[in-house]
Formats: C-alpha cells, sequence, structure tokens
C-alpha cells in the first residue's frame, strides 16, 4: 500500500461519523421477536412438565410443591439456557413465554443466575427445604 492512499484514509475517517454507539445512553429498540429472559405465569401452569422435557439444555426445573392445590416453583437456571423458545411453544396452557424487554445479563456471582418463579409463600418453602438438607450435613 502507497503512502499516499494511507493518508488519504486517514484524513477521510477524521471527517465520519462514528460506526459505534455509547450503549448505556443510546439504546436502540429490540425487534418484535426477539426472545431474552423466561417469563413464567404459576397460576395458568398445571404442572405437565412438557416445558421440561422439551428444553434442551435442562436450564428449567419444574419442583411440584402440592400438585392438588397446584403449588409449582419453576427454577429457571439463565446461564444454560440457549434462549431457543421451546418451552414457550410446547407449553399447552401458555403459561410461559420469551420476553424481549428483559435481557440484560451482567453478574459477578453464578447464584444470580438462577431464578424461582411461582408464588412467593411456594419459592420461600423450596428455599427452606433446599437449606434444612445443607444444614442438617454440617451438624453431623
Amino acid at each position: 500500500m502507497k503512502i499516499g492512499t494511507m493518508l488519504k484514509d486517514i484524513v477521510e475517517s477524521f471527517f465520519k461519523k462514528n460506526a459505534t454507539q455509547l450503549y448505556p445512553i443510546e439504546r436502540t429498540p429490540t425487534p418484535e421477536r426477539f426472545r431474552g429472559n423466561l417469563q413464567y405465569n404459576p397460576t395458568a401452569c398445571t404442572g405437565c412438565c412438557l416445558c421440561v422435557k422439551d428444553c434442551p439444555s435442562k436450564a428449567i426445573e419444574l419442583v411440584t410443591l402440592d400438585r392438588a392445590a397446584k403449588r409449582f416453583v419453576l427454577k429457571y437456571h439463565m446461564d444454560r439456557c440457549v434462549y431457543c423458545g421451546q418451552c414457550a411453544i410446547n407449553c399447552r396452557f401458555k403459561c410461559m413465554g420469551m420476553s424481549n424487554t428483559d435481557w440484560e445479563h451482567a453478574s459477578l456471582n453464578k447464584e444470580e443466575f438462577t431464578i424461582y418463579y411461582g408464588k412467593d409463600e411456594d419459592v420461600e418453602q423450596l428455599l427452606a427445604n433446599l437449606a434444612k438438607p445443607a444444614a442438617e450435613s454440617t451438624v453431623k
């Protein structure tokens, strides 16, 4: 490459507009069909577990607390999810969906990528049950 053509390119680049965005300040709208975080409606869920069976990355676990009372907690691992949308497509009762607004993920801890969906008292009961065996194993 000749020096003259290089200098010409350098001078032209001084007068061009930047190609990058200032991301947190300038945001572009996400597309309508963009698949972000999983959204779950626990009142519509019947516990059929089709979402768990069809998840290729095993990112969804459905914990049944009481099937007769329809008490379920969905444990969602964001770090495993490939955002394919199979869970939302195969849900017969349309209690799952993929959000196109909630998609920004950044964290320093892996625990923050595990989300529990369900009624608040059911999630608290599940977390208490998970913490109980850990406390018993440290006592022995």
